[in-house]
């Protein structure tokens, strides 16, 4: 089956508009002989004459009627699709984002977020879902909007990213721990028990090699899968937590946090997207409302 060929549709709705080939063909800037033969593939297409001489003119025929008003419509909506999108009315918006963030992101920059959101879109509402791993498929289905995290070898090779701030580990403990007072050294940090966050059930980690290059290890009594629980069992007990600084700043209120006395590796934290949202008016404003919350 060969494909109509929709220019066709523009054409007619001049000619039935117009009444006149030489008309519709200075309004098309075409020339008389052109809408001629475009009226002639028309009559063809549509197995009806469409426009038939009455005296010095042309008259519609009924079945010229009848499509007179669906093909101005068609023809208009056309138009409306292919044309850029109109300008972001913030206060009119009305849309759900989903952000599928770490741990402890909502409870360190999602009060600002939400604030900024509702002063600028109050139409606008925030789903976030945990991560518990950095698998791209959420973003290619589109069940997830955008994301925040460290970009690994697991993110999909078209996923668009842009860097939201540094972060590096320290260590934190409850208010009166003996780490509380005078100088964290290696021996003293290693000889603390320790709360391990790992979503890969792993048993060490980064600064568990830090320590071994010291010839140091240090006692790991729980592992937890999330930082807000680290500090949380931290907060009440003798544990020790080793988290992100700026990624857990409000979840560490009340506690004391100190340099690692080890050296471990800076990190950078991003927002990462599907290409496919890349123009979309309502989803650029949203990453430059989260790159604006972070950079505070």
């Amino acid at each position: 089956m060969s494909a109509p060929d929709f220019n066709l549709l523009a054409v007619l709705d001049v000619l039935l508009a117009e009444g006149s080939v030489a008309r519709a063909a200075q309004r098309l800037r075409l020339s008389p002989s052109a809408m001629s033969r475009a009226l002639a593939r028309l009559r063809e297409t549509t197995g009806d004459p469409l426009l038939v001489r009455a005296g010095r003119g042309l008259v519609p025929t009924p079945r010229a009627l009848e499509l007179r008003e669906r093909v101005g419509r068609l023809v208009d909506e056309a138009r409306a699709v292919l044309r850029p999108a109109e300008a972001l009315d913030l206060k009119r918006l009305a849309r759900t984002f989903t952000l599928r963030t770490s741990d402890g992101f909502v409870e360190n920059f999602g009060p600002a977020l939400i604030a900024r959101l509702r002063d600028d879109a109050p139409g606008v509402r925030l789903r976030f879902v945990q991560k518990f791993n950095k698998e791209s498929t959420a973003l290619r289905d589109g069940t997830v909007d955008l994301e925040t995290g460290v970009v690994g070898d697991a993110t999909g090779p078209e996923v668009r990213t842009r860097a939201l701030f540094r972060d590096r580990f320290v260590g934190v403990v409850r208010k009166g721990h003996r780490l509380a007072r005078g100088a964290v050294t290696p021996a003293r940090y290693a000889a603390g028990a320790h709360v391990l966050v790992s979503r890969r059930n792993a048993g060490t980690g980064p600064v568990d090699d830090a320590l071994q290059a010291l010839g140091l290890a240090r006692e790991i009594v729980t592992i937890v899968g999330g930082f807000a629980a680290a500090l949380a069992l931290a907060r009440a007990s003798d544990l020790v937590a080793t988290v992100p600084e700026r990624h857990t700043g409000n979840l560490r209120a009340g506690m004391h946090s100190f340099a690692l006395p080890v050296t471990t590796r800076p990190f950078t934290v991003s927002m990462l997207w599907h290409p496919r949202m890349d123009a979309d008016a309502a989803h650029r404003w949203l990453r430059e409302c989260v790159r604006e919350v972070c950079a505070q």
